[in-house]
């Protein structure tokens, strides 16, 4: 049991080294990726532990791996962008922004929708979520608890109280971009921590069992998040204009 336990901590350490690689674009994409002897040499690991991480990747939509063909990265369409593990290595790239921009976009699409269906569905165990969630919200921002990990979990629990499945599968997704997001935005504006009046208000219409008055009050939230990221990337060709 030992053995397999290393093995599978070998290959996950394989996928993510090759994986984040791929994504930063050492291993340019549409070309065949280098050859196995070459990798296995490379991570000092054998052909058996090698193919099971391409087996991995190729089924995150990096890597096609055909007999007689070699394996072929796959352009980045190709790829899983729900995979947390694939926008956490996207996420680390320089001039990750317009990825921050796109994300913020498919927020707009989720994000008011959840937040209704909370206003909707809302119980017991999600009202006590929530309401945790502001309580260290509040915390943070006397230093009491860390910012991000309780603005996450705010955004998260919307994500359980909408009492929908398919949102609620999204979560981890949504918690890899939120780590980068949320600090960008904050920054941004100028500030270490979110807005907890923001985030109250939304709750509010949350407990209230107003479904559009939620879904606005997010809204509002997101668009504020969008206004900036566009800015920044405004910005940004400002200043590679300029060089």
């Amino acid at each position: 049991m030992a053995n397999k336990t290393f093995s599978g901590n070998f290959t996950r350490h394989i996928v993510q080294s090759l994986g984040k690689a791929i994504a930063l674009g050492e291993h340019p994409q549409g070309e065949p990726l280098q050859a196995e002897a070459l990798l296995c040499g490379s991570f000092e690991a054998s052909r058996t532990v090698l193919r099971e991480a391409v087996k991995m990747l190729t089924a995150k939509g990096m890597l096609d791996a055909r007999p007689r063909r070699g394996t072929i990265v796959l352009p980045e369409s190709q790829w899983n962008l729900s995979d947390p593990d694939i926008l956490n290595w996207m996420l680390e790239r320089k001039g990750s922004l317009p990825i921050i921009a796109e994300f913020v976009d498919m927020r707009l699409a989720i994000e008011p929708a959840a937040t209704g269906l909370a206003a909707l569905n809302l119980n017991n165990a999600s009202r006590q979520t929530l309401n945790l969630a502001i309580a260290r919200m509040e915390a943070a921002a006397n230093g009491e608890d860390d910012h991000l990990d309780a603005d996450i979990a705010f955004h998260v629990g919307i994500l359980e109280a909408s009492n929908n499945r398919f949102f609620w599968n999204m979560r981890h997704t949504i918690e890899v971009a939120l780590r980068f997001s949320i600090r960008m935005t904050n920054r941004f504006k100028g500030v270490g921590h979110a807005s907890v009046d923001d985030h109250r208000q939304v709750l509010n219409f949350i407990l209230a069992g107003d479904q559009q008055g939620a879904e606005d009050a997010m809204r509002a939230l997101l668009n504020e998040a969008k206004t900036l990221i566009n800015n920044a990337l405004a910005d940004e060709v400002i200043r590679k204009n300029k060089n």
